[in-house]
C-alpha cells in the first residue's frame, strides 16, 4: 500500500489509520539507521517550522529541533513570553500569521482544541507536542521501542501502564494500542480510571483491530503476562497541590522489583515518557519528602535495571518526530 501523508496535520493517532502508523514508524526506523550511517539527505531542505510552547519540555523541543535542523529545515522557538498568542493577539489571528510564514507549527502545551485551532486556521500542517489529553508523538517512539525489544508480533503484546490511567501518556497509549491491536490494560485506581469518552473513541478501532482495551484496579492482576510496564509521575505539571492525594491513590502503583516479578514474563521492559522521579535527587522529589510524600513511582532498582528501556526510547522521540516532519513535510530524495 501506497501511503501519501504530505500535508496532513499531526494532532492524534486517532486521524490516522494502522496502515499509516506503521508507515510512520518504518520511516522512524529507517531514518534512525541513516543517522546511525551518517547519513543526511536533507529532506526538508527550505523548510520552516515554529515551535510553540506553552509547557516546558527537554526531549519534545530538543526532538524537534535536531530533527528539523538534520533534515535541513529552518527552526523558530517562541516560548509563553514570546509571543501574542492569546493575550493581544487571537489563536485564530496568531494561526493565520504563523502560517505565512512557516511550513509547519508544533504546539505543546494545555487544551487540545489550541492544537485544533492552529490547523484550522494556519493552513499548514501542525505537529501535536503535547496537550492535556494527548501525546501521540511520544506513543510513536514508545511503540518504535517496543518493537526493537519486543520478539513478538504488536498484535500479541500485553501493555500495563501503571498509575493515573485518565493523563495524556495513557490516552495516547489506548490510541495507539486501539489502532494497533495492541493489548492495552490500564492499571490504577477507579477514582483515576480513563474517561468514559476517550475509552469510547478506542472502541471502534479496537473492534477493526482485534485489540483489547480495559481497566483494572488489581496491579498484580493487572501486570500478569505483561511485555511492558510503563508509568508517568504522578502529578502533571501545574498539578502540584494535589500531591498528597495522589501518593495516597497511587503508591499501590508505584512500579517496583515485586511487580515485575508478578508479570511472569522474564523479557517484559520497563517504559517511561520521562521526566521520572526514582530517585531523590531532584529538588522536587527532596522538597516533597520533607513535607513526607515519597512520590517516587518507580523504584530506581527498575529504572536502572537492564529491563529499563527509558533512555532508548527517549531517543527514539527524535527518530519518530523526524519521520512525522519527514513525511507530512518533506520532500522525497
Amino acid at each position: 500500500m501506497s501511503v501519501d501523508l504530505k500535508g496532513r496535520s499531526f494532532l492524534t493517532l486517532m486521524d490516522y489509520t494502522p496502515e499509516e502508523i506503521r508507515y510512520l514508524l518504518e520511516l522512524a526506523a529507517a531514518l534512525k539507521a541513516e543517522k546511525k550511517a551518517g547519513i543526511r539527505k536533507k529532506r526538508l531542505e527550505g523548510k520552516n517550522i515554529v515551535l510553540l510552547f506553552e509547557k516546558t519540555s527537554t526531549r519534545t523541543r530538543c526532538a524537534f529541533e535536531v530533527a528539523a535542523m538534520d533534515e535541513g529545515a529552518g527552526v523558530t522557538y517562541l516560548d509563553s513570553k514570546s509571543s501574542q498568542m492569546g493575550k493581544k493577539e487571537s489563536l485564530p489571528d496568531t494561526a493565520r500569521v504563523l502560517g505565512r510564514f512557516f511550513d509547519g507549527i508544533e504546539y505543546r502545551g494545555y487544551s487540545q482544541s489550541v492544537v485544533e485551532q492552529l490547523a484550522k486556521y494556519s493552513g499548514v500542517p501542525v505537529f501535536n507536542g503535547l496537550t492535556d489529553t494527548d501525546h501521540p508523538t511520544q506513543a510513536l517512539a514508545d511503540v518504535l521501542t517496543m518493537t526493537e525489544n519486543i520478539k513478538k508480533p504488536l498484535d500479541r503484546c500485553r501493555l500495563v501502564f501503571c498509575g493515573d490511567t485518565r493523563n495524556n501518556i495513557a490516552y495516547c497509549l489506548m490510541y495507539i494500542c486501539a489502532k494497533l491491536g495492541i493489548h492495552f490494560v490500564g492499571c490504577g485506581p477507579e477514582e483515576l480510571a480513563p474517561a468514559e469518552e476517550a475509552v469510547r473513541r478506542c472502541a471502534g478501532a479496537a473492534k477493526e483491530s482485534g485489540a483489547v482495551i480495559e481497566h483494572i484496579s488489581d496491579p498484580y492482576k493487572a501486570v500478569e503476562g505483561a511485555d511492558v510496564l510503563y508509568t508517568d509521575i504522578w502529578a502533571s505539571m501545574g498539578e502540584e497541590e494535589l500531591i498528597p492525594q495522589r501518593v495516597k491513590l497511587l503508591t499501590p502503583y508505584r512500579v517496583t522489583e515485586r511487580l515485575f516479578e508478578a508479570t511472569g514474563n522474564p523479557e517484559c521492559i520497563f517504559l517511561h515518557c520521562l521526566p521520572s522521579f526514582h530517585d531523590f535527587e531532584t529538588v522536587m522529589a527532596a522538597e516533597q519528602m520533607k513535607l513526607g510524600y515519597d512520590i517516587r513511582e518507580v523504584e530506581n532498582e527498575v529504572f536502572f535495571s537492564p529491563r529499563s528501556k527509558v533512555f532508548d526510547e527517549a531517543e527514539n522521540r527524535l527518530h519518530t518526530i523526524k519521520a512525522v516532519l519527514v513525511a507530512l513535510l518533506g520532500d522525497e530524495k
